[in-house]
């Protein structure tokens, strides 16, 4: 009995969609057909509707689809199968030819090889482990979890983030204090979106950093000032000094791109400034758990938690993706925040947010950070050897956490290494795309990231930078050693 359906559903084949028949019934039936055939909306061997079916959903007599099939099977568009119906023969489908571009534009080099940061080896995904999690939420989820979810989040996986960030991030939150979002850039809009409405108006923002925060925090309303930053991070001290602004974003663990880590006194003045102004600090942990040459550089969060405002995401942990990350917002503004997601975002489903929740009890998130942080390393390893062989004079900062190194080459322009690099089949950033339109700064270089290879891509990509670290290039000269 349980075949059944599928069976009827092979006889009666696909629902169609034909253009106007016009009063002609036959000729017209005829026409559109072959219009849908020879524009390849029906593809060659698609299985047609019975004629008993077709004539039902067009309104029209039985003999007249069957003469209609009949007439076609004769000119070749369509194929009759003994006992199986009618389908579009496999030769009578025209191709749809692509417009050739102008011969005298030249095609844009083909570009192989990733070497963009903030992108994580997606090879590497776990998905065994992730299979088996999903496998285990949908198995044990409770009935209610396939209605329509809280904007809030599941509480499983709020209960089991802020066990986590407690753990391993230093944070001090309780479950209801994590709103789930898809993303750490939907939760960035949320609290823009939210910042706006409670009036504030200018939001402080490194002098370096993402131009999509930027542009995020415009499309709110807001303006933007920027912090220089140098070797001890973002100059949190300009803060009293500007028109004050409303908050502040920062990346503190491991400053975007410049990769250096916000020092504990400026940790300790931006919290006093915050508590003082009654403004907020919005935290972005995009990559807290990727360390090397260092002991673990807790979350701002800890420090001042009635004034920061978290986003973590799993993006470069597992995978952009799976569309999951995670505000943590202070008691005062769990409420609003809720608000504003509720009806701005598009809520995370609620198989992954179950998923993530076995995934990080179970250990597995553990796990896999553990060994992703153990391959980064060598891979880091591995990019600065190839620097320090074919370019000793450039220096190389950012190197103790994260999934990107910067580098700056005396002599060579950030937007000269990029072209050399487009010639190569290389992707690599320059510094200057991550410049404030208002910095003063003229640091210069690229953002070089060592994470999206796969590994059977890794070694071939370090040898496409060799000539472009070159400052002179020598094509006899030998490749990188992966």
């Amino acid at each position: 009995m349980s075949e059944q359906p599928a069976r009827d559903l092979r006889k009666s084949g696909l629902d169609l969609h034909l253009g106007p028949i016009g009063r002609h019934v036959r000729a017209g039936l005829m026409e559109a057909l072959r219009e849908a055939i020879r524009t390849g909306r029906l593809a060659p061997g698609t299985r047609l509707p019975s004629s008993r079916v077709l004539a039902t959903d067009l309104g029209l007599g039985r003999n007249t689809v069957v003469r209609v099939y009949s007439e076609l099977i004769n000119e070749g568009w369509l194929i009759g199968l003994h006992g199986s119906g009618t389908e579009v023969a496999r030769r009578s489908a025209e191709p749809l030819t692509e417009r050739e571009p102008p011969r005298s534009q030249a095609a844009p080099p083909r570009l192989v090889h990733d070497l963009r940061p903030g992108r994580p080896d997606l090879s590497s995904f776990p998905r065994e482990a992730w299979i088996r999690a999903v496998k285990r939420a949908v198995t044990t989820a409770p009935f209610e979890a396939f209605g329509y979810i809280d904007p809030h989040g599941r509480g499983e996986l709020r209960s089991a983030i802020a066990r986590y960030l407690a753990r391993a991030r230093g944070l001090r939150v309780r479950a209801d204090n994590v709103v789930v979002c898809s993303g750490a850039a939907e939760g960035l809009r949320i609290v823009a979106a939210m910042l706006a409405k409670a009036g504030v108006t200018t939001v402080a923002i490194e002098e370096f950093g993402l131009q999509t925060q930027r542009e995020t925090l415009s499309k709110a309303g807001l303006d933007t000032v920027p912090i220089p930053v140098d070797t001890d991070g973002a100059t949190v001290s300009i803060l009293d000094t500007n028109p004050a602004p409303g908050a502040v974003l920062l990346t503190p663990t491991h400053q975007f791109p410049l990769g250096v880590a916000l020092q504990s006194d400026r940790r300790a003045a931006v919290v006093d400034w915050a508590r003082r102004r009654d403004a907020l600090i919005i935290e972005d942990d995009y990559d807290g758990e990727f360390r090397y040459d260092r002991s673990p550089v807790g979350a701002l969060q800890g420090l001042g938690h009635d004034r920061v405002i978290y986003l973590g995401t799993a993006s470069k942990s597992l995978a952009p993706g799976l569309r999951l990350g995670w505000l943590v917002v202070p008691d005062h503004l769990v409420e609003s925040t809720i608000a504003e997601k509720g009806w701005a975002e598009e809520t995370v489903g609620f198989v992954n947010q179950l998923a993530m929740t076995d995934f990080v009890e179970s250990g597995a998130y553990d796990r896999h950070i553990r060994a992703m942080r153990a391959r980064y390393r060598r891979r880091r390893r591995q990019l600065i050897d190839v620097i320090g062989r074919y370019a000793p004079s450039a220096r190389v900062t950012g190197m103790a956490a994260g999934l990107h190194v910067v580098v700056d080459q005396p002599g060579r322009t950030g937007a000269e290494l990029v072209r050399r690099a487009a010639h190569e089949q290389l992707t690599i950033e320059p510094l200057s795309l991550f410049r404030h339109p208002a910095s003063t700064s003229d640091r210069d270089g690229v953002v070089i990231g060592f994470a999206a290879p796969p590994p059977s891509a890794w070694s071939s990509a370090l040898d496409a930078l060799v000539p472009v670290l070159r400052s002179q290039v020598d094509p006899g000269s030998e490749p990188a050693a992966g």
